[in-house]
């Protein structure tokens, strides 16, 4: 049942590659309508993987903590293929305990549940917790950083580059719009799994509650997985899988000027997708305002004599 099932997933997701290998224009708007955006890129994509709504979508661009997508992919690959298993203790070493911010905190020597590290990088986009997967899964974090540039090969990302798991400025580490939106759809497509790790919002270790406020979860536009980015160089990205009368979108939001400004055009794009696929309505033209016409006074003209 599993095998049918997952058969039907990669036959879905054939729509997806062949709608992303379609060219376009690095700054095509499709239907000649030009939304009033923050970010310098981004793609939205129907769910034959056709373009509905693009903006720089080629350009080169810092991932940031997008990177962490396909740290997330090699874990479930790993997962599936029973090379590690979700309760396995890892022993976190001293270079993942010195990971920059953001950090769950971890520390050397401490042995920490393989699922929390993916909660960690998921859920609370920890950087500590991304090198200590790419160690386990890859011995060191050389090695790991190889077989994600490997990967990103083999899934068609021609304009990705990855230089280290967790997506921390490198010059050598770029992607694009495009190459993200094809990962998103692989990782999700790929294991579904990860659309419950993605679309967490909470998780509990050594007592403390991890937790992210994203107002696209609470919003009705079907977001169901999310992944969140940002660095100076980067701005704020956004990696976005969303779900409509059973229809799978997908969204990349890259380098807004704010958190608050990346949510914000994610909805912009959701409701335009919703409306150009017929699943909504637009919105009704705003009615003229009517401006009563004030009372001319006529006077009355005297001749002069």
């Amino acid at each position: 049942m599993l095998m049918v099932l997952r058969a039907r997933v990669l036959i879905a997701f054939s729509f997806f590659v062949v709608g992303l290998s379609l060219p376009f224009s690095a700054s095509a708007v499709q239907n000649n309508r030009s939304l009033p955006l923050s970010a310098e890129s981004v793609l939205l994509l129907d769910p034959e993987g056709k373009v509905i709504y693009a903006k720089n979508a080629e350009l080169d661009h810092a991932p940031a903590s997008l990177v962490k997508l396909m740290t997330l992919y090699l874990a479930f690959e790993d997962l599936e293929a029973g090379l590690v298993t979700l309760d396995e203790p890892v022993i976190i070493s001293h270079a993942a305990a010195m990971t920059p911010r953001y950090r769950m905190g971890l520390r050397a020597g401490q042995q920490v549940p393989f699922h929390v590290l993916m909660e960690g990088v998921a859920i609370a986009s920890a950087n500590d917790a991304a090198t200590a997967l790419g160690e386990r899964l890859g011995g060191t974090e050389a090695d790991f950083v190889a077989r994600m540039n490997a990967k990103a090969q083999e899934l068609g990302l021609a304009s990705t580059r990855f230089a280290n798991p967790h997506g921390l400025p490198d010059p050598h580490q770029r992607s694009c719009a495009r190459d993200l939106a094809r990962l998103i759809g692989r990782l999700v497509t790929d294991y579904p799994e990860s659309r419950t790790i993605l679309g967490g919002q909470t998780f509990l270790h050594n007592g403390r509650l991890y937790a992210r406020h994203i107002s696209l979860f609470n919003d009705p536009g079907g977001v169901q997985a999310l992944k969140t980015g940002f660095t100076r160089e980067a701005g704020y990205n956004l990696a976005v899988s969303a779900w409509r009368s059973g229809q799978q979108f997908l969204m990349i939001v890259l380098g807004a000027r704010s958190r608050a400004l990346s949510f914000s055009d994610a909805k912009k794009l959701l409701r335009y997708g919703f409306v150009e696929t017929g699943l909504e309505s637009p919105a009704p033209e705003p009615r003229p305002r009517l401006i009563p016409k004030r009372a001319v006074k006529t006077r009355r003209v005297v001749a002069a004599r």
